[in-house]
Order: structure tokens, then C-alpha cells, then sequence
């Protein structure tokens, strides 16, 4: 199992009338921290498109259980818990607050595709190679 840990800080522009951070904002929240997870493991999605690979986004789940609020000091968990062998490949998220507890959590499924032709395609080798001894 690959784990990685990113920090997020709250921003007004992302809170609601109520205080809390807006739903829609855990996108960009989840999206930086599956960067940061590649990046982490010497990659980068500009590396990736350069090869000609992208990955969309095709199924979103998330689960609202605690408001994060204005400044609060995010960490967001990004886990895969199984080697991705075919084009798809699976995140799970989980967003805590500075007292460690769990506020939201949610999975994100994208594909890796050719960006010529919008084919499914397998993982880069020299990021399978990478998160190979996190699995084994």
C-alpha cells in the first residue's frame, strides 16, 4: 500500500455562508494532493503528458462526516491500496484536521490514456517501477 500526506491551509475564498469549506473545494484539495503523491515518487503529470499520457477523472465518491472551517491546517491522506495493473487507477482520500480527526474521505477513479487518441493505456513502467515495492 502507497500512503502519502499533504497539507492543505484553508482559505477564506473556500468557505461557504456557513463557514465551512465549500463541498466543491475538495476537488482541487484531492487533485493537489494526488500530485503531490506522484511528485513524491519522482513524477510528474507534465512529465506524463509529455509522454503523451493523460489521466481524467471518471468516478468521484466522496463522504462528508465533519466541517473543516476557515484556517484550519489540513492534512489529506492519499492512499492506493492496490497496484494498478490496467489503465485504471484508484486514489482514496482522507482529509483530517490539526486534532487528527477524520473529516471527509472519498475515492477517485482515473484512467490512464493515450492524449493522441484518448485510448485507454497502461501506468508509465518508471512509475510502476516506483510504487512496485510499496506492494510487495
Amino acid at each position: 500500500m502507497f500512503v502519502n500526506e499533504t497539507h492543505v491551509r484553508v482559505r477564506y475564498s473556500e468557505v461557504d455562508q456557513m463557514g465551512v469549506v465549500y463541498h466543491s473545494n475538495y476537488f482541487p484539495y484531492f487533485e493537489s494532493a494526488r500530485a503531490e503523491s506522484i511528485r513524491q515518487l519522482g513524477m510528474t503529470y507534465a512529465d506524463m503528458e509529455k509522454m503523451g499520457i493523460i489521466m481524467p477523472v471518471v468516478d468521484v465518491h466522496f463522504r462528508y462526516l465533519r466541517p473543516a472551517k476557515y484556517d484550519d491546517l489540513l492534512t489529506i491522506k492519499t492512499i492506493l491500496k492496490e497496484l494498478p495493473v490496467h489503465h485504471k487507477i484508484e486514489f482514496f482520500h482522507e482529509v483530517y484536521n490539526e486534532e487528527l480527526v477524520l473529516l471527509t474521505s472519498g475515492k477517485i477513479i482515473l484512467y490512464f490514456m493515450t492524449a493522441k487518441d484518448m485510448k485507454p493505456t497502461t501506468m508509465p513502467e518508471n512509475l510502476l517501477l516506483k510504487l512496485q515495492p510499496h506492494f510487495s
